[in-house]
């Protein structure tokens, strides 16, 4: 979708679909919505408020036909909800259902919009621009690479998307933020197009591919035989199971003059059937999307290299398969770590820690200022925070802080689980300094534990996406499937530094 930004009056474009708003309880529209009023004379404060009765409220639609009256064929009318409730984050979530109601409602190609949120008190057009885009292009993600027949009489969505302002003095600033919003939601889309394809397209290689074919970041690729020579006996386990051959991704993006040096480490488990002790059929069909955390990590690194920020971002995937077979590690093998710390593997299904234990580990041999991991890690902590939040904890209080405001920036959740010393009793081995799993009870926090063994003093937190990576159902912006968690927080977070 070419999306830009145009100067002029909304009641003299041209499109199929012109977007306007309203905030609920408002009887007399102004601003943009006031001038569509005006051209249509009146239609939309006598009929639609006046007699239909609509509200305003948030997300609400209303479609009304221009009659000839202004260039654009039809005006949706969309609700921004009450005004002292307002901010960046509804603006995206506005954008997204317009655009969902201009593709599957009114099948438009050409779209144009007003700036959502301008001339509010306290937001500037540039992040009015950026979360109208992120919300736009979110909203209009599909993914139908496999579909051989085309719904909609080969309507493939909107090409073009313009807002447009009439004030002149603005459009540069609208234009700044129209970039930004482009580049973090494109990002979003490249992790949920990753995690939306099958696990044969996706191997452990195939993300290698992809992290070396990002322009502008240095790019090492260390394959079994030197994961060997480097120690790196948990991660190494977990592949042993496969016939496709593990790849240890490190990425790096360098700025000249970084003030933060920062290491991501993306779960990347490409396929996981749970291995020896495997996984229900039920419990299966979406384990493609055991990668999200991998899919997170390349997304930002691609977005990485046109925001430009002052810092250095090292990207780390451990990626692998977590497969059966007469080659697969066994419940009750004893593994040795890239940090020279041993495990006894006491579920073949708690894998992925075991790949996160060495790709922690060596992230914190880059002698960073900062550790981050995502990862679909638990069922426990699906089971304590749905879809609509991610699991956070961590060894510094700050860090966290911090990322949780970054995410609530991004429209993002994340609530922080305990990690207390006790929970550890239930990784205690009889044979090695601990297992790779314990009861049932706290998984998500013994889990977080366990990975704290692999990072030293450096901060560090965890962020366990096991909820929000794929969604059963449509939820604010993001529709079923993949959601591309995670993205938005750490890049808010990498570009507040």
């Amino acid at each position: 979708m070419d999306i830009k930004v145009i100067q002029g009056s909304l009641s003299d474009v041209s499109c199929d679909v012109l977007i306007v708003n309203l905030f609920e309880g408002v009887k007399l529209p102004a601003g943009g919505t006031g001038t569509v009023d005006a051209a249509l004379d009146n239609i939309i404060s006598e009929y639609v408020i006046g007699k239909d009765d609509f509200k305003g409220k948030l997300g609400d639609t209303y479609v009304i036909p221009s009659y000839g009256k202004i260039p654009a064929q039809k005006i949706l009318l969309i609700g921004l909800g009450k005004a002292e409730k307002f901010d960046s984050n509804t603006i995206r979530l506005v954008a997204s259902k317009a655009i969902k109601k201009s593709i599957s409602f009114l099948k438009a190609k050409k779209v144009c919009s007003i700036l959502h949120g301008a001339g509010i008190a306290g937001l500037d057009p540039i992040d009015c621009a950026q979360m109208t885009v992120e919300g736009t292009l979110i909203g209009a993600y599909k993914f139908s690479k496999y579909k051989t027949k085309k719904n909609n009489n080969g309507y493939e969505g909107p090409t073009e998307f313009n807002i447009v302002e009439i004030d002149p003095d603005k459009l540069q600033r609208i234009n700044e933020g129209l970039e930004k919003g482009k580049i973090i939601a494109e990002a979003v889309n490249y992790a949920r197009d990753l995690v939306n394809e099958p696990a044969s397209f996706v191997t452990p290689s195939k993300l290698a591919e992809n992290a070396k074919s990002i322009n502008g970041i240095e790019c090492t690729i260390i394959d079994r035989e030197e994961a060997e020579k480097l120690g790196m006996g948990s991660y190494l386990a977990v592949a042993k199971g496969s016939s496709e051959p593990p790849k240890f991704i490190h990425m790096t993006y360098r700025s000249a003059n970084p003030v933060k040096k920062i290491a991501l480490v993306g779960k990347g488990i490409t396929f996981d059937s749970g291995g020896l002790d495997i996984k229900p059929a039920s419990s299966m069909t979406n384990m493609k999307d055991d990668m999200s955390g991998a899919a997170a990590v390349l997304g930002i690194m691609n977005a990485l290299t046109k925001l430009k920020p002052d810092v250095e971002v090292h990207g780390i995937i451990a990626a692998c398969e977590n497969m059966p077979s007469s080659t697969a590690y066994k419940p009750g093998d004893i593994l040795k770590a890239l940090n020279g710390k041993t495990i006894e593997v006491d579920n073949t299904d708690a894998e992925g820690r075991l790949t996160l234990a060495d790709a922690l580990a060596y992230a914190d041999n880059l002698k960073v200022d900062q550790i981050i991991d995502l990862a679909t890690l638990t069922g426990a902590c699906l089971v304590a925070l749905g879809y609509m939040a991610s699991g956070i904890m961590g060894n510094n209080q700050e860090l966290i802080d911090i990322l949780m405001k970054s995410a609530d920036r991004g429209g993002e959740r994340l609530w922080q689980l305990p990690m207390y010393k006790e929970y550890f009793e239930g990784l205690k081995s009889d044979v090695a300094d601990f297992k790779n799993s314990g009861p049932r009870w706290a998984g998500a926090s013994t889990a977080g534990l366990f990975l704290k063994e692999f990072v030293s003093e450096t901060p560090w937190a965890h962020i366990d996406i096991a909820g929000p990576a794929y969604l059963d159902k449509e939820i604010k912006e993001l529709a079923k499937g993949p959601s591309g968690v995670g993205v938005r927080t750490l890049l808010n977070h990498i570009m507040s530094l």
